[in-house]
């Protein structure tokens, strides 16, 4: 299995990223005999990995690297890098290549000391692979000053360093780091090649497969927990019936508090999962002795680690309504496609019911309206917003 084959509808993006790892291929072959480098190569020291969520930008990213980093045997007999069986293939799939920084974050942001020590790693000679190689998954959550310390590294690389960034969008990178990177755009994956993929490698059923699929609009993962996750389930059959809810001000002030609820419990699963490992490996790590107390000169490493958690805490209830407000998203798009008779498929046809009786008591004026007012929720979570206030708003926004 080749390490494209994780790609999911992005055949103009695999042949442009073999493109590439093929002339890496040969950059690192002429260096190794002494030769020159080959003219015209389409290989580049940093890449701007960009497209809408569920496209597989990370996924990209990752394949890329492991193309990168193919020691197969079969490039000598005019094979292409990226095998997927190889050392180098695998351990860079799964994370554990010694050449290969994966970088990702569960917090708001990434900060300068985070970026700092990824600078100095990207600075040093690959230590046995063919390439060093930073892929960083979240570039859109650089603070300024973060973002101001890459962008060095990326002006002035390393020989053999290879910075992979990945962004949903142009705009969510400082456009000095974006103009010195070469930009692939990932579109959203085809509905049936979503399903096609959860049923070959996840062996989902084909009927849920392909209902998840169209549900998530072709966004791989969630597609894959809403076709396996009951909860997942249950939540979007919450958020659904909401449009249904929100007739006077107590229903959207009832509807607001019971999605923020929502949000707050699913990140305190997270924490309970979690955080009391974390802290447990900490105080071990620190040498506390079995339920004793903490060594002196220990308490900021400890009040370091709870800022921490308590950063992931927000941004889990912060992604869980904003997976929310994609869901309701998506059934006034199918109120709007109804009501001006499209003939695009509708997203949420579990409950068709639902959306025509909404499509017959409005417009598509006031439709379009109640979009606006989702998207400007999403937008106040980002301006850090009180979570429940912003939810008020749009659920007042949102009254027939």
């Amino acid at each position: 299995m080749a390490v494209w084959d994780d790609l999911v509808g992005q055949a103009k993006v695999e042949e442009q990223l073999a493109a590439a790892a093929r002339d890496a291929d040969a950059l690192v072959t002429a260096h190794a005999a002494g030769g020159p480098d080959p003219e015209a190569s389409k290989m580049t020291h940093a890449w701007l990995f960009t497209g809408p969520p569920g496209s597989g930008r990370a996924t990209a990213a990752r394949a890329f690297a492991a193309a990168l980093q193919c020691v197969s045997p079969d490039r000598a007999l005019g094979g292409a890098p990226g095998c997927g069986f190889c050392d180098g293939c695998h351990t860079t799939l799964v994370g554990t290549h010694a050449d290969v920084e994966i970088v990702r974050t569960d917090l708001l942001s990434i900060g300068v000391k985070e970026t700092r020590a990824l600078v100095r790693r990207a600075q040093l000679s690959p230590a046995g692979g063919r390439w060093q190689v930073i892929v960083l998954e979240d570039a859109d959550r650089l603070t300024e000053g973060a973002g101001n310390v890459l962008l060095k590294a990326v002006e002035e690389p390393a020989p053999r360093t290879v910075w992979l960034l990945c962004a949903p969008s142009l705009e969510d990178v400082l456009p000095t780091i974006r103009s010195r990177c070469r930009h692939l755009t990932l579109r959203t994956p085809p509905v049936e090649a979503v399903a096609d993929v959860l049923v070959r490698r996840d062996g989902i059923d084909p009927g849920t497969a392909h209902a998840a699929a169209r549900a998530t609009q072709g966004h791989i993962d969630r597609a894959r927990r809403l076709a396996t996750d009951e909860r997942a389930r249950a939540r979007r059959n919450v958020v659904l019936k909401l449009p249904l809810r929100v007739d006077d001000v107590g229903g959207c002030l009832k509807a607001a508090q019971e999605l923020v609820d929502a949000a707050a419990e699913d990140a305190k699963q997270v924490a309970e999962e979690i955080d009391v490992k974390e802290t447990d490996e900490l105080k071990a790590a620190l040498g506390a002795a079995q339920g004793g107390r903490m060594p002196r000169g220990t308490a900021g490493a400890m009040k370091e680690l709870e800022e921490r958690q308590k950063r992931r805490r927000t941004r889990t209830q912060r992604d869980s309504l904003d997976l929310a407000l994609t869901d309701l998203t998506g059934f006034y798009r199918d109120v709007l496609a109804l009501q001006l008779r499209s003939r695009s498929a509708l997203a949420n046809t579990d409950v068709q019911d639902a959306l025509e009786r909404i499509a017959r008591g409005t417009t598509p004026e006031r439709t379009l309206r109640r979009i606006e007012a989702v998207l400007a929720c999403r937008e106040a979570l980002d301006r850090n917003v009180a979570p429940l206030l912003a939810v008020e708003a749009m659920t007042m926004a949102l009254r027939g």
